[in-house]
């Protein structure tokens, strides 16, 4: 059997030192420098599976966050940057430099172990298969996140567009590769699902830690869809619903039962044991902080406005919160404005506890039934079959709320052409729960069918996934127009500090600047002037004039 050596690399970043907290999130082989048995390759695999968050980032960039004034002290210039769409030059866990740093290091995990399947013979045996496919998944799992996060949103009209490097095999730290087209990672992300799916396997202790069969069919049903595969979408994820969907969904009734507690709350949302969690993933983050009951990055909140107006408590199709099992938490108090859901646990490591230092971290749900769903809803509604969609709409309704209400297309028709679009006002500020969809893919006139459709599942999935950073993917998937303003005492906007508009390259997170440095192409800006004399990429809310 042969000795096989093991060699990271990360894109020509000279430093991929990783904070302390990657030990305790990552149990490493017992050998770093042979892999030459299947158990060292499967022990490998643990580190493809990043111990980054991009939830604060992504949801502090979308339309689920508003801000609460400069002089609010409960923020910080990492996410002053982030909701002002700004190039981010901080370096902290939730920054885009060490998503990017670790998410290449998971891949550079995953090449070492494909690597060494083929060197121990390949993937002959059911062990080495199922480790073969969790390395191809876990492959394309971070490159799908990279280009999501640091180039534009996939389309026939941006697939010629920059996307990121995608890395296929293992090479020496210093090797440089330059961005692919986003079609073209998206090909290669397409390659990988494809070659894993036949031979993806459950037999893990804890298999909802890992790529198990589910899982990787949910993560092929986001893909498809972001992919405008409709018809593979809807595929997959049959594979993971079965032919009684509500029976997999999360059991929203099970929360009235708890202790109102947000520890409980999270706990239980997070656990291994339900149907509707398929991959979980832990994270060094602030997650637990930002959306939980503190006082902390809150400068930036999914305050009470947004709830009422816009998702969580605004009045949609099926009514408001008030039927809802898991009401949000609502508080609003000077300084502090949040409505949203208690469900991401805060947890913290103690490196040291006699002096009280640590990290704090938190758990992740990567892939659920309930996002399966409804993004098979979705590819529903862009095939036009509406009847269908309605009827996974109605399924989830049943399971989130008491309602007794079957969704029709004729109803979402007729409640969506009733009310009026965001930011149509004279000041371009105010919300409703509709705003204007320009995705790259075609769709019908605004008040068709399909578009009312679209817009009842992307509030269902905007609700469905609160917090969990897959609202920035929508609004860049439909480029939706959104603002940066500051909600006022009164608790309503006062004040437009800027708009993403449709084509603004901003919608693509900045390369981290040590990877521009080792050559990595960066991201385009605009120079034109936003018509208050300053460059739209270079408006920041800390120099605007109260």
């Amino acid at each position: 059997m042969k000795s096989l050596k093991y060699t990271v690399a990360v894109l020509g970043l000279a430093a991929l030192s990783l904070t302390s907290c990657s030990d305790f999130l990552d149990e490493m082989p017992d050998n770093r420098t042979t892999l030459d048995t299947p158990e060292k390759v499967a022990n490998l695999l643990v580190s493809a599976y990043p111990t980054t968050s991009y939830r604060i980032t992504n949801e502090y960039m979308s339309d689920n966050s508003d801000s609460y004034g400069m002089s609010n002290p409960y923020g910080d210039r990492f996410c002053d940057q982030v909701w002002a769409w700004q190039d981010v030059t901080e370096a902290d866990n939730e920054s885009p430099e060490m998503l990017w740093k670790n998410y290449y290091l998971a891949i550079a995990n995953c090449n070492q172990a494909l690597q060494s399947i083929d060197e121990l013979g390949g993937a002959t045996t059911t062990e080495l298969r199922q480790d073969k496919a969790e390395a191809l998944l876990c492959r394309a799992f971070a490159h799908f996140v990279l280009v999501n996060e640091f180039s534009l949103g996939y389309s026939e009209s941006t697939k010629d567009s920059l996307g990121v490097p995608y890395v296929d095999k293992v090479v020496p730290i210093t090797e440089h590769f330059d961005r692919m087209k986003i079609g073209e990672v998206y090909a290669n992300i397409e390659k990988d699902i494809e070659e894993a799916l036949p031979i993806v396997g459950d037999n893990y202790s804890v298999p909802k830690y890992h790529f198990n069969t589910k899982a990787a069919y949910a993560f092929a049903t986001r893909f498809y869809l972001f992919y405008e595969k409709w018809d593979k979408a809807v595929e997959c994820a049959n594979r993971v619903l079965g032919g009684n969907p509500s029976a997999e969904l999360r059991d929203w009734a099970a929360m009235t039962k708890l202790t109102r507690d947000p520890d409980a709350y999270s706990q239980h949302w997070i656990s291994a044991d339900l149907n509707c969690n398929l991959l979980l993933s832990t994270a060094v983050s602030q997650d637990g902080y930002a959306f939980g009951p503190y006082s902390y990055y809150k400068r930036y909140s999914h305050g009470t406005y947004l709830g009422n107006n816009e998702d969580i408590s605004a009045e949609q199709v099926w009514g408001t919160s008030s039927s809802f099992y898991f009401k949000p938490e609502v508080y609003n108090k000077s300084n502090v404005n949040y409505c949203q859901y208690w469900k991401t646990p805060k947890m913290w490591e103690y490196t040291d506890p006699v002096a009280q230092v640590g990290y704090p971290h938190t758990v992740d749900v990567l892939f659920s039934t309930d996002e399966t769903l409804l993004n098979r809803a979705e590819a529903y509604v862009m095939l036009k079959q509406y009847d269908k969609a309605a009827a996974d709409l109605t399924t989830w309704l049943h399971s989130i709320s008491s309602s007794k209400m079957t969704i029709t297309p004729e109803a979402v028709q007729k409640f969506y052409n009733s009310v009026g679009y965001c930011y149509d006002d004279a000041n371009h500020m105010l919300s409703t729960v509709k705003k204007h969809l320009h995705p790259g893919f075609a769709i019908d006139a605004e008040g068709s069918v399909q578009e009312t459709m679209l817009q009842c599942v992307l509030n269902a999935k905007r609700i469905a996934t609160m917090h969990d950073g897959l609202r920035w993917w929508d609004v860049k998937r439909y480029g939706m127009e959104i603002v940066r303003r500051e909600i006022g005492q009164n608790g309503t906007p006062v004040r437009l500090l800027d708009v993403l508009k449709v084509k603004d390259p901003r919608r693509a997170i900045q390369i981290p600047q040590q990877s521009r440095d080792a050559g990595t192409t960066p991201n385009p800006r605009l120079s034109e002037p936003d018509g208050s004399g300053k460059m739209i990429s270079d408006v920041n809310p800390n120099k605007i004039a109260k």
